[in-house]
């Protein structure tokens, strides 16, 4: 049965390249991307009932209740999920690099699942070919983030735990829905590299209707001065905030 629209935060993560692995390749894909996404989850404190997941075949729709602060995600989610992405790609010879579309706004759910503009936009970003070509740039990244204008002002802009405004660079993206503003940053980066510098990627620079490369309309952020580091010891996250790359 239907609900009324409640207004939460939209997590969409996306598994890049997954249309090159194998059925049995996609297996372990899976069962990767849950164990790091859900771990991410878990240790920031975002569980059921303020969590709700949908399986999206190569990658995971999370909604989030009100209640759940949105600069945690941001902020701790965000972190941790690079962490954990560090520690299992540190052996694998096809790393699982993910691509998570963030947005904030009303949800509604049915019998189906959930459902909504919000929703729509969140799984857009994501999935866009902007998000594509940053992470195919970022040589040896293993996430790229992308916040909705509205989430980046709202909530990135102010910074806090973990959250470094100064990190994210903005992108104009042509979705279905429109031209819309987005902001990428690539974790352990003090900038996201430019989309379409890649070296040797599996994913082919997105390309416009008419064969012609795309012409990324682009809006700079200043860099600051100031990296995070973080480590995983002992079972504890260490933080040190002295600078360098992560």
């Amino acid at each position: 049965m239907e609900g009324e629209a409640t207004y939460g935060f939209i997590v969409n993560v996306d598994a890049q390249g997954s249309g090159l692995l194998s059925d049995t390749e996609k297996r372990a894909m899976r069962r990767r991307l849950y164990e790091v996404t859900g771990a991410a989850f878990e240790r920031s404190g975002i569980r059921e009932p303020r969590l709700y997941q949908e399986d999206r075949g190569d990658g995971i729709l999370s909604v989030l209740t009100p209640d759940v602060p949105p600069s945690r995600v941001v902020g701790e989610w965000v972190e941790y999920l690079h962490q954990n992405l560090r520690q299992i790609n540190a052996d694998l010879r096809k790393p699982l690099r993910l691509r998570a579309g963030l947005h904030v706004g009303p949800v509604t759910p049915d019998e189906y699942g959930r459902y909504g503009q919000a929703v729509d936009l969140a799984c857009r970003l994501g999935d866009c070919d902007i998000a594509k070509a940053t992470l195919a740039a970022a040589d040896g990244a293993h996430l790229v983030v992308v916040a909705s204008d509205r989430l980046y002002e709202d909530v990135v802009r102010s910074g806090g735990r973990w959250v470094e405004p100064e990190c994210y660079r903005s992108h104009e993206v042509e979705l279905k829905e429109g031209r819309r503003t987005a902001w990428f940053m690539v974790p352990g980066r003090s900038q996201p590299p430019e989309p379409g510098t890649a070296g040797q990627d599996t994913e082919p620079e997105p390309s416009a209707p008419d064969g012609t490369k795309d012409s990324y309309v682009q809006h700079n952020y200043n860099s600051g001065s100031g990296d995070l580091n973080a480590a995983n010891h002992v079972g504890t996250w260490i933080i040190d905030r002295r600078g360098g790359a992560r």
